[in-house]
C-alpha cells in the first residue's frame, strides 16, 4: 500500500508538489478554492476581464492517481490533518503549501470562481471609470499594476507612493535605472520616500474621489485607489507538535531540506518559509521539486535528501503586455522585448495550461 502524502494548498508549490507525487504516493491535496487561480495574470485581468478564463485552472486534471479535496485544513499536526467539515485525513508525510494573502487584485480572496471573476469585472468598471489611480506600495505587485492601467488606458494619472527611498532596492542598478525609465515614459509618477499622513477615505479599490498627502507635503487626489503591499501567510491552522514552528510573522521555520524544522515527514514550501529570498511563483516551484524529491527519496529509502539553496536575486517584471524589464541569474539586466517573451505577453498562461492538462485558450 503506497504512504499517504497530504499537501495543504493548491497553490502554485502545492499543485506542482503533488503531481510530482503523484505516481508514487497517495496523494491528497487539500484545498478550498474551486479552481487553481494564477495569481500571475491577476492584474492583467483587472484592465483586461476578457483575459479571467486563462487565469482560472479546473483541479480535475491535475492529478491521476491521487484525489482533491475541496476543503480548508483548520488543524495540522505531524500524521494527522483536520478539515473544516471535520474529516480527518491521516497522512504519512505532510506538505505546507498554504501560501500567502494579499489584498486583491493581486489575490484573489474569493474561494468560488464565478465570485471571484465577477468581483474582478466589478472593479474593472471602477477602474475604468476613474480618471486618476493611487496606488499604495511600490514594488513589483504596485509597478506592475501601473504598467498593466497605462497599457489600457494610457490617459489615467497614476501616482504611485511607498516610504521606501527607491524602487527595487535588491536589485540592481541598472533593472532600478531601466524600470524608472519606462515608467517616466508612460507618465507613471513615482512619490518615493514618504508615506501618506492619513488613510484614503475610501476602501481600497472602492471608486469615490479623495484627497490626501504625504509626509513631505505631496498633495494627491485621485478617484480610486489599490493597496499593493501586505503579504500574510496562512499557517494558523498548525497546532500540536507543530504549534512552536510558526514564527510570529506566520512563518514556518525550515531546515535546507525544507523539512520543518524537528520534524522528518512534514515538508513546508513557499510564500510560508522563513528562506530570506524574494517569493514568486517560480520560487514556491522550485521548493516543490526539493520536496517531492526528498518525499520520493524517503518512500523510496535511496540516497540523502537534497538541499534548497537561494539563487541570486532574479526577477521578470512586466509593465503591460509589450513592456518592463527583467534580471536573470547569468543574463544581467533585460529590456522590453524579452520581458514580453518570458513572461508580459501571456502572463504563464501558456505553462499552467499544461501542468492542468487543460488547452491554453
Amino acid at each position: 500500500m503506497s504512504p499517504t502524502v497530504v499537501v495543504i494548498g493548491g497553490g502554485y508549490g502545492g499543485s506542482a508538489a503533488a503531481k510530482a507525487l503523484d505516481g508514487v504516493a497517495d496523494v491528497v491535496l487539500v484545498e478550498p478554492k474551486e479552481a487553481f487561480f494564477h495569481a500571475v495574470g491577476a492584474l492583467r485581468a483587472v484592465v483586461d476581464p476578457e483575459f479571467l478564463p486563462q487565469i482560472f485552472f479546473a483541479y480535475d486534471k491535475l492529478l491521476t492517481n491521487g484525489r482533491v479535496v475541496r476543503d480548508r485544513a483548520v488543524r495540522v499536526e505531524p500524521g494527522r490533518v483536520t478539515l473544516s467539515s471535520g474529516e480527518e485525513l491521516a497522512a504519512d508525510y505532510i506538505v505546507l503549501a498554504s501560501g500567502s494573502g494579499y489584498p486583491f487584485p493581486a489575490k484573489s480572496d474569493l474561494d468560488d470562481t464565478a465570485a471571484s471573476q465577477q468581483k474582478y469585472r466589478e472593479a474593472h468598471d471602477d477602474l475604468e471609470a476613474a480618471e486618476h489611480v493611487l496606488l499604495l506600495g511600490a514594488g513589483p505587485v504596485g509597478l506592475e499594476f501601473a504598467g498593466e492601467i497605462k497599457a489600457v488606458w494610457p490617459e489615467k494619472k497614476v501616482v504611485v507612493v511607498d516610504p521606501v527611498a527607491d524602487i527595487l532596492s535588491e536589485y540592481s542598478p541598472e533593472l532600478r535605472e531601466e524600470v524608472r525609465r519606462q515608467l517616466a515614459e508612460l507618465d507613471v509618477q513615482l512619490v518615493l520616500g514618504s508615506s501618506l499622513k492619513e488613510n484614503p477615505s475610501t476602501v481600497s479599490g472602492e471608486r469615490g474621489t479623495f484627497h490626501v498627502s504625504t509626509a513631505s507635503d505631496v498633495d494627491i487626489t485621485a478617484d480610486i485607489w489599490f493597496r499593493c503591499f501586505g503579504v500574510v501567510p496562512h499557517t494558523d491552522y498548525l497546532t500540536g507538535a507543530l504549534a512552536d514552528v510558526r514564527e510570529a510573522n506566520g512563518q514556518v521555520a525550515v531546515a535546507d531540506t525544507l523539512q520543518v524544522k524537528g520534524q522528518d515527514t512534514v515538508f513546508a514550501l513557499g510564500d510560508i518559509t522563513d528562506i530570506d529570498e524574494s517569493k514568486r511563483a517560480g520560487t514556491a516551484m522550485r521548493h516543490a521539486n526539493v520536496v517531492a524529491g526528498n518525499i520520493k527519496a524517503l518512500i523510496e529509502g535511496t540516497g540523502e535528501l537534497a538541499t534548497y539553496q537561494p539563487g541570486p536575486a532574479a526577477i521578470l517584471l512586466p509593465l503591460g503586455p509589450t513592456g518592463g524589464a527583467s534580471q536573470l541569474p547569468g543574463q544581467g539586466v533585460l529590456g522590453a522585448e524579452v520581458t514580453a517573451q518570458h513572461k508580459g505577453a501571456d502572463l504563464m498562461t501558456g505553462r499552467f495550461s499544461q501542468l492542468f492538462g487543460v488547452q491554453p485558450n
